[in-house]
């Protein structure tokens, strides 16, 4: 069957975060997912197989990171309607049935992908004793993602702080069900964005991910609230970086960005 390799929220190839996907006539075994996965060693490998037509949904859609199964993944999302859309010239809108509900991803003319997702409920909670010295900066903020995303996001002093993060993954670990996102205000929106963050999930098995769709369901909110603008661009500034456009809509949240097929093979296990 055909693998790839997409970079989501990327505008060039070796850039953004890069996925597998697999797209498959039904689900196999969950073991075989996770080997699959844990072969491709990206952040996230997504697993797709198309629906009958006349349901609320037209393909199912799993992720694995390299040791376990998540219940949200925006850009390996991102990468799977890219390829439903170059390589299966699939048009229009995609609804994807997952574990966190019906999410739906649209192709744009100027060749992005919108992704329309839940809003996390941003609850905030005291600083958790610890967290400073494991993530080696002091936050202004720490707010509870909810059960969706199971993140910590923490609000630093400013972007400066967010660039020069250097935690303790381990013990980052001890805080939340996935991980830490780590976030500021931009110095400079006229640089072409309005926030930027981190990502660090050793939950998961990823210590640093180079750019996450479903916290931004968190920090789009979160900066949305603090900026007074439902439309708004966030960096995250991993090795690799990426751009996310988010438009907050009530109880939803739009993620757009582009994608690119860097590697398209054959997995020869069956």
């Amino acid at each position: 069957m055909r693998i790839r390799i997409v970079d989501a929220f990327a505008e060039r190839a070796f850039a953004g975060n890069p996925a597998g996907v697999v797209l498959l006539d039904a689900f196999p075994g969950d073991a075989w997912m996770q080997s699959v996965a844990m072969e491709v060693n990206h952040a996230e490998t997504a697993f797709a197989h198309p629906l009958p037509e006349g349901g609320d949904a037209d393909w199912a859609l799993r992720w694995f990171t390299p040791v376990t199964e998540v219940a949200m993944c925006g850009h390996a999302t991102l990468a799977t309607a890219h390829v439903l859309s170059t390589a299966q010239a699939q048009a229009g809108p995609t609804r994807f049935a997952t574990r966190s509900g019906v999410l739906i991803a649209t192709p744009n003319a100027d060749g992005s992908i919108t992704l329309d997702f839940p809003t996390a409920p941003l609850t905030r909670v005291d600083v958790p004793d610890g967290v400073t010295e494991a993530l080696g900066a002091e936050p202004v903020a720490v707010f509870d993602t909810g059960p969706n995303i199971g993140d910590l996001l923490l609000e630093l002093a400013d972007e400066k702080t967010v660039l020069g993060l250097s935690p303790d993954h381990r013990a980052l670990g001890a805080y939340s069900a996935r991980g830490i996102i780590a976030t500021a205000r931009a110095e400079d929106p006229a640089k072409g964005y309005d926030y930027v963050s981190r990502c660090f999930f050793p939950n998961v098995g990823i210590d640093e991910d180079p750019v996450t769709g479903s916290a931004h369901t968190a920090l789009a909110p979160h900066w949305s609230g603090r900026l007074g603008s439902d439309d708004l661009t966030g960096l995250q500034a991993s090795r690799r970086t990426g751009l996310v456009r988010t438009s907050l809509r009530g109880d939803r949240v739009l993620l757009t960005g582009r994608a690119v097929t860097v590697i398209d093979g054959e997995l020869l296990t069956p």
